[in-house]
């Protein structure tokens, strides 16, 4: 597995935000000494939340291994923006916080439990959501053996998942599980939001931001799911692109592997790089029309 495709955060300038806003709001509130009191409490959830706080929760985390951790997996998880673009991934962004906080407030009512007086911070929404999409979209591309243990490329993100998820024990795991929860909701396209999307000037606005140099990818109208985009070896691209006209342009490298991330045949995102003059957009839509054939 590649990461997400090319290093550093092309095509996902709403990732990019959230993972600087995480290291900041951690770095910031470590630095005070506030880091363990930032997380909800059930005071919080059934008593008066207080706006800053209920922000603060959501971007900082509690630790510097979670920070680590939460970190990489976020980076990684860019993927997934890349694949529906910024406008749908903001939604999925914001279904997963709120979702997930809704079920942790009736969570924590039930259990009663005083180990969860205070859950720990953090994207944990948004980073176990996105596990759900991982595990049934994203292919093996290796697999390998560590003292007889069978392994694939995708164990490294399950072994950082499951550290994050149990780095504080009970504090962390209901925010982890309710994560899963929002993400299986998503999939299942509860109340079809996976029709929803942002304005474009809204993903447009992280765009100027954080400055791309690369084109921002769209799956075009119909694309309206999270992942599954199967990977078809000797897929045979076709569309309104005359090959005659792009047949001497190479396409570029980092073009070539952000759409083999996004778990199109490499020979196939070549082609269609040339017949769309590597236009990003051109060339997703492109393979998506063959894969609808």
């Amino acid at each position: 597995m590649n990461g997400g495709g090319p290093s550093g955060f092309n095509n996902a300038p709403v990732t990019r935000t959230f993972v600087v806003a995480s290291a900041l709001f951690t770095i910031v509130f470590g630095i005070s000494g506030r880091s363990n009191k930032l997380g909800l409490s059930f005071q919080d959830m059934f008593g008066k939340l207080r706006l800053w706080k209920l922000i603060v929760s959501i971007f900082a985390f509690s630790s510097t291994p979670e920070l680590v951790f939460g970190l990489y997996l976020l980076y990684y998880f860019r993927i997934f923006e890349r694949q529906i673009g910024s406008n749908k991934y903001s939604v999925f962004v914001l279904f997963s916080i709120v979702v997930s906080l809704l079920f942790e407030a009736p969570a924590l009512a039930l259990l009663k439990d005083p180990a969860l007086n205070i859950l720990t911070s953090g994207p944990y929404g948004v980073i176990f959501s996105s596990f759900v999409p991982f595990y049934l979209d994203i292919p093996v591309s290796t697999r390998f053996r560590v003292f007889g243990i069978r392994f694939s490329d995708k164990s490294f993100v399950y072994l950082a998942g499951f550290q994050l998820l149990l780095s504080s024990w009970k504090r962390s795991i209901l925010p982890g599980i309710c994560g899963i929860l929002a993400g299986s909701l998503y999939r299942l396209n509860f109340l079809h939001i996976r029709r929803l999307k942002f304005p474009e000037f809204f993903a447009s606005f992280f765009s100027r931001f954080w400055p791309s140099t690369g084109s921002t990818l769209s799956t075009g109208p119909g694309r309206n799911v999270l992942g599954t985009i199967p990977s078809y070896p000797g897929l045979q691209v076709e569309g309104n692109y005359p090959a005659s006209m792009s047949a001497t342009i190479e396409p570029p490298e980092d073009s070539i592997a952000t759409l083999v991330s996004m778990g199109f045949d490499r020979n196939s995102a070549r082609q269609a790089l040339t017949q769309a003059r590597n236009d990003m957009n051109a060339a997703t839509n492109i393979l998506l029309e063959a894969q609808s054939h």
